[in-house]
């Protein structure tokens, strides 16, 4: 994998159904989350979970690819999780080969919502450490402030853009700095479920 795993951890007053709900639905995640255009499911696997293509489109391209993915909701701890592998060959893409997961933690609050992933760097090491992995790492956490706006307000995401950003007078706008970016467990991949390990390769 990389060269350090991203880490995002946010806190959103709703409830773990509700934010489940709007991670889960492949029509809804790509509606908050910059890093996906498009999921469609594909095939369901024969030990639980299912097999995706993904498509983020650019300027003059889209990367596709694949993925698999497991999502578990009866849980000793009772929390939540899902697990993810994606790949893809496109020449072109940041990203390579990589696995990741989320939790969603119940609190009095609502849910602390989690993510830990990491992945093979697509255009050189030297250039994923000095700028994509912190730009990507920035993108997750600015979508999840933006889905935590969805989840609290019912403001639908396609309201804030990503031009947004620059509304600097907008106390109300999704802010990637709400998000807390060093994991409180050792590693970003310490709180992973053991699903990931046994997830099937995309």
């Amino acid at each position: 994998m990389g060269d350090k795993a991203i880490y995002v951890e946010l806190e959103i007053d709703a409830s773990v159904d509700r934010v489940w709900q709007l991670t889960q639905d492949v029509d809804q995640h790509p509606r908050w989350d910059l890093r996906f255009s498009r999921i469609t499911p594909v095939a369901t696997l024969p030990a639980g979970g299912s097999r995706f293509v993904y498509q983020r489109r650019m300027l003059l391209h889209t990367i596709t690819g694949t993925g698999t993915s497991l999502g578990e909701k009866k849980r000793p701890d009772g929390t939540l999780t899902s697990a993810l592998r994606f790949a893809t060959h496109d020449r072109l893409s940041p990203l390579r080969s990589g696995r990741g997961y989320w939790r969603y933690i119940p609190t009095s609050q609502g849910t602390t919502f989690i993510t830990g992933f990491d992945y093979d760097p697509g255009w050189g090491k030297l250039i994923d450490r000095l700028i994509m992995r912190k730009f990507i790492g920035w993108m997750t956490a600015w979508s999840f402030d933006r889905l935590r706006v969805w989840a609290e307000t019912g403001t639908p995401p396609e309201r804030w853009t990503i031009a947004s950003v620059l509304a600097f007078w907008r106390s109300d706008r999704p802010k990637a700095a709400r998000c807390r970016r060093t994991p409180r467990h050792g590693t970003a991949m310490a709180l992973a479920p053991m699903s990931l390990h046994t997830l099937e390769e995309p």
